[in-house]
């Protein structure tokens, strides 16, 4: 009896155990399956896309927004410039302190228009190699060397009267270059200061009117 039953054992333990090797075999391929199909629907490459996205949005940008910054640095460090000019050589406490205003708003904007160029892997123009007669149409409003030569030269009167023709001249293009930013640029920072130059230097236009006229 146990000869004849013993095979009988053996065979039975020996096909329950293909069973369970044919399950476990089963669920493995199906996890790997489910891992395949996973990675055919694009899960991990949805995940991956948001990331790799807000990595490279900072950085956004476009012919338009380098145009932009490598026109208005040098045409902010030429305001710069004529507002250094303005504590020694103005008679008007007005013109005196717009100059500062001018100086103290555009010196910061300069370096972030630098900082845009550097991080676009752009040249930021470099500093006291302008030819001021070169911009006059490209950059809007440039002052040409023998109109900075008059401002340097005057004083009293005649600087405010100066400074003040030159600087309205000067925001204008400012803010005509700004405008163009705002309708063609892809950067939202750049597109940002160009919205605060039109708004800041407009009003400065306003302004500049009025004390032009009780220097005439």
């Amino acid at each position: 009896m146990i000869r004849t039953r013993s095979p009988f054992r053996r065979t039975a333990v020996l096909a329950a155990a293909s069973a369970a090797a044919l399950v476990l075999a089963a669920c493995g391929g199906h996890g790997d399956t489910g891992d395949s199909s996973a990675a055919h629907d694009g899960h991990p490459s949805d995940t991956a896309s948001p990331a790799a996205s807000a990595a490279a949005s900072p950085g956004q940008h476009n012919a338009a927004d380098v145009a932009f910054a490598e026109g208005m640095v040098p045409h902010h460090r030429q305001a710069v410039e004529m507002a250094d000019l303005a504590p020694g050589r103005a008679r008007s406490a007005e013109v005196k302190k717009l100059a500062a205003d001018i100086k103290k708003a555009q010196d910061p904007e300069i370096e972030k228009l630098s900082g845009w160029l550097t991080s676009w892997g752009e040249d930021v123009p470099a500093a006291g190699a302008m030819d001021h007669s070169l911009h006059g149409g490209a950059s809007g409003g440039m002052m040409t060397m023998q109109e900075m030569d008059q401002l340097e030269k005057a004083s009293g009167k005649a600087f405010d009267t100066a400074f003040l023709e030159m600087m309205i001249k000067h925001h204008d293009g400012a803010v005509a270059m700004a405008r163009t930013e705002k309708a063609e640029g892809a950067s939202p920072d750049a597109k940002a200061m160009a919205d605060a130059i039109v708004t800041s230097q407009s009003a400065e236009i306003a302004q500049m009117n009025e004390l032009l006229l009780g220097t005439s």
